[in-house]
């Protein structure tokens, strides 16, 4: 996505984008329009009880998100991350035992533990984020105008109502 931002070929970047400062190095982003959390989830019964449990595990993640980017920091503590292209091949390699847990968003892993029997989410809610917009950095015009219609949908409902349809695991 940034990089299709970067070049010109898209303008916005509306997918669960996080907003982080080394992303804000490369695009700007809006007003942010929900808080998640990454969540890590793991077969009933794991001994992984937390992010402390993660040392020397294999770790699933989708490839190029937070969830990425946080499992990284355990590669130093003998972990073994691997990337898959989307979510749902990370955790059929956690139903097949090929890694030990994944690390999603949290939405997502509502939904994937729903869909999958002997699977849940570990308690406490780990890294916290901010989803925003993204687009290309230094197009003020555009990061103003969607500020603005995003405020407006916020005060009236209106984006509430699309959070609560869209970013739900029922």
């Amino acid at each position: 996505i940034i990089f299709a931002l970067q070049s010109g070929k898209g303008d916005l970047g509306v997918a669960g984008m996080t907003n982080t400062p080394e992303r804000a190095q490369t695009v700007d982003f809006s007003i942010n329009y929900v808080d998640t959390n990454q969540m890590i989830i793991v077969p009933e019964g794991s001994d992984i009880t937390g992010p402390e449990g993660l040392a020397g595990k294999t770790i699933g993640v989708q490839e190029s998100t937070t969830g990425d980017i946080v499992a990284s920091d355990y590669e130093e503590q003998g972990s073994t991350i691997e990337r898959y292209s989307k979510g749902n091949d990370a955790i059929q390699a956690l139903k097949q035992g090929k890694v030990d847990c994944v690390i999603i968003d949290n939405e997502p892993a509502k939904a994937y533990v729903a869909a999958n029997e002997g699977l849940t989410i570990l308690e406490t809610p780990w890294v916290e984020e901010d989803y925003a917009i993204g687009m290309k950095k230094g197009n003020t015009a555009l990061l103003e105008a969607v500020n603005a219609a995003m405020t407006e949908l916020k005060a009236d409902g209106t984006f509430q109502a699309i959070v609560d349809r869209y970013i739900t695991a029922d």
